[in-house]
């Protein structure tokens, strides 16, 4: 099969069926971080201290406004700085606006910091419990992942020892595991994750097709390459010092940041 052919083959994935429900609203969101030049600075500036080395603040969202809706798979395309980490870790709820609001409806599963929120002291079942006590999951409901978690991340007999003896990778494979065993409605993508060997990759990136692929899930997806971008999504949103520039379909979209950036 041809470059070209494939290529085709991979944009017939692309989902073309979208509910009117909106499932993630911008309202004029901006998110403003203050920089420092030390730690006492910055511990100062918790009480709202800004003094000793204190260099100014940043929009790492600046006025903000989109609505994205339930089943579509939205690219988010920017340089390094533009915002693109900044909106998806309010939308996981990692952070929160300065000013504006933030709506999200749905079960938010974010696939860029993997390894947060585990604690190295106790096993990974143990851990799978802990993340989804954490995420309101009820006995059942961990009870069913259990298992999917365990074959996914095929840690063998690691799966029971503390996490303080994972390796970084093993502790990533974990993270995966858990993010796409719990149905999210909502998936957050960093297209640079990469976990564990060959093997483990493609098996990841086969699953999160799959979770792309069900018209019940809305798609977030990080990414600097047009490729890519038209691969998965059919809409592109483009950031620029945390000012959404472009919003429309993944062509015109991919266009648009090519001829820009």
């Amino acid at each position: 099969m041809s470059s070209n052919d494939e290529a085709k083959k991979e944009r017939s994935l692309t989902k073309t069926s979208v509910s009117d429900e909106v499932v993630i609203r911008f309202d004029h969101v901006t998110k403003t971080y203050h920089l420092y030049k030390n730690d006492k600075g910055r511990l100062l500036g918790v009480f709202n201290i800004h003094k000793a080395g204190y260099l100014g603040e940043v929009n790492a969202s600046n006025d903000l406004s989109f609505e994205i809706k339930k089943g579509e798979a939205v690219s988010f395309l920017g340089r390094n700085g533009a915002g693109k980490s900044t909106a998806l870790k309010m939308v996981t709820g990692v952070t929160h606006p300065t000013k504006g609001t933030v709506e999200v409806n749905g079960r938010v599963s974010a696939l860029l910091e993997l390894t947060a929120g585990f604690d190295k002291q106790l096993t990974g079942r143990e851990n799978i419990h802990l993340r989804g006590q954490i995420m309101g999951l009820n006995k059942d409901e961990i009870a069913a992942i259990e298992p999917k978690v365990e074959e996914f991340a095929d840690l063998g007999l690691y799966f029971d020892q503390p996490m303080r003896t994972y390796s970084s990778g093993m502790r990533a494979r974990l993270g995966f595991a858990f993010a796409v065993a719990i149905d999210p409605e909502i998936l957050v993508v960093d297209e640079a994750l990469s976990v564990g060997d060959r093997a483990f990759q493609k098996k990841c990136i086969a699953r999160i097709r799959e979770i792309m692929m069900d018209e019940n899930v809305t798609v977030l997806f990080v990414t600097h390459s047009s490729s890519t971008a038209k691969e998965f999504c059919s809409r592109g949103i483009v950031l620029d010092k945390g000012t959404k520039v472009f919003d429309g379909g993944i062509d015109e979209a991919t266009a648009y940041y090519e001829q820009h950036y």
